[in-house]
């Protein structure tokens, strides 16, 4: 059974940091490639970061560039988002997800998903 469990959300002050985790088991961990994504309420879900864990290309949006920072590790079966000087607007659910692949980049849709945590930025 695929699984994805994110921790590592919770409540910072503008300007400050977070780490969050995507745990995974049930599958080949470096076979696949993974991306965080958030939802705010009343917003569609955007794209936040994603890496091939195979050759370790990676995606931010233009909204977090320079900023956050992905990260694999492929002992743990685990990717990490290191997220610095954080604003309001990042506040969001934060999703990790899977989809099978790493012959090809990982900008694109997933099949396998967490249950989210909720990240939350005061101004």
């Amino acid at each position: 059974e695929m699984q994805l469990v994110e921790s590592g959300g919770g409540f910072v002050q503008a300007g400050g940091s977070l780490r969050l985790s995507c745990a995974t088991s049930g599958f080949t961990f470096d076979d696949y490639v993974i991306g965080w994504f958030r939802q705010a309420p009343g917003k569609e879900r955007e794209r936040v970061s994603c890496v091939n864990t195979a050759d370790g290309v990676t995606y931010y949006a233009d909204s977090v560039k320079g900023r956050f920072t992905i990260s694999s590790d492929i002992a743990k079966s685990t990717v990490y988002l290191q997220m610095n000087s954080l604003k309001p607007e990042d506040t969001a659910v934060y999703t990790c997800a899977a989809d099978f692949g790493t012959y090809y980049d990982c900008q694109r849709d997933y099949d396998y998903w967490g249950q989210g945590t909720q990240v939350t930025v005061s101004s």
